[in-house]
């Protein structure tokens, strides 16, 4: 079966996803967007987004994605289902499958396709995602404003959410596996500083407990296998993301966790043409605001690029 050729593929549909598309297609770049597993990116497992400038009331992370989304169509973007399974960096047209059963040949790939977080696996953490469970203190810590919350991890993230939570909430339960964490000296230092922060070290969630919402949190530790169940209004999961970055392994640089490595100040990877934003090479900051702004990036960098060489 022949490929289909298009001129700028986008891969990946949350913030960085279709502000590529909105800027490509504004430049002529005529782009298609394939939205990927889970359309709409990590927003669309938030409930309420007051950080993203514009919106003075606040905006359901959904209902946001849907905007961003009609953007990009309204400005002649072909946006498609569909997920990225395989690609072919060795030949010009680049080559991209999609769902393991078309090729698309591109003379740019912008991907987009984000990272995951990682979570517990406990039924509880599932159902009550949204109504006291989250995985983004720094987005939704502000809903538990003098409450107590309890937080899960040990790592420079975990540390500082518990922090940043420990500013707004009452208190901050923070659960940790083994009898130390792995944050950074200066990180552990602060949230052991931090009056209003109580470590459970040597402990794992056993539940989270509520019906509608989150009430209470049961821990169990691990030497003496005591179970105690804490009242929280939150449970933030902070045991890390996962990059969904593993169809380009051996093919595009990235570090140790699997983000892609873009060159310093562009959203240039190591293979001409190829082109990364948004949370699938940003470990840091991870936000909606700034994933759009390399998604930007993205799309100027492609156009860029196109026009250099002729291809556009």
């Amino acid at each position: 079966m022949a490929a289909e050729k298009v001129h700028c593929l986008i891969i990946g549909s949350g913030p960085a996803g279709y502000t590529a598309a909105i800027y490509a297609s504004r430049a002529g770049l005529s782009p298609v967007l394939y939205q990927g597993i889970q359309p709409g990116g990590q927003l669309t497992i938030t409930t309420e987004v007051e950080n993203y400038p514009g919106y003075p009331d606040g905006i359901q992370g959904p209902e946001m994605m849907v905007h961003f989304e009609n953007q990009a169509k309204r400005m002649g973007t072909d946006i498609r289902y569909g997920l990225a399974t395989k690609v072919d960096f060795s030949t010009r047209p680049l080559r991209v499958e999609i769902d393991e059963e078309k090729w698309i040949e591109t003379d740019a790939l912008i991907i987009s396709t984000g990272a995951s977080a990682k979570w517990l696996g406990l039924e509880s953490e599932q159902r009550l995602n949204g109504y006291g469970v989250s995985a983004c203190a720094v987005c939704d810590g502000f809903f538990f404003k003098g409450k107590e919350v309890a937080i899960v991890g040990a790592g420079d993230t975990a540390a500082e959410e518990a922090l940043y939570l420990s500013k707004i909430c009452s208190q901050v339960h923070m659960i940790v596996r083994r009898d130390e964490m792995r944050a950074s000296k200066v990180m552990i230092d602060r949230v052991l500083k931090t009056e209003n922060i109580k470590i459970y070290w040597n402990s794992e969630t056993d539940e989270v407990l509520g019906d509608k919402k989150v009430e209470s949190v049961r821990i169990k530790n691990n030497q003496t296998g005591e179970k105690q169940e804490i009242p929280v209004s939150a449970f933030f999961v902070a045991i890390g993301h996962k990059p969904n970055s593993d169809i380009f392994k051996g093919l595009l640089d990235m570090d140790d966790a699997g983000y892609i490595k873009t060159i310093p100040g562009t959203s240039k990877t190591n293979v001409e043409g190829v082109f990364a934003s948004g949370d699938v090479q940003d470990k840091i900051y991870r936000q909606a605001v700034t994933a759009a702004g390399t998604g930007c990036m993205a799309a100027l960098d492609a156009e860029r690029y196109l026009g250099e060489n002729g291809l556009h």
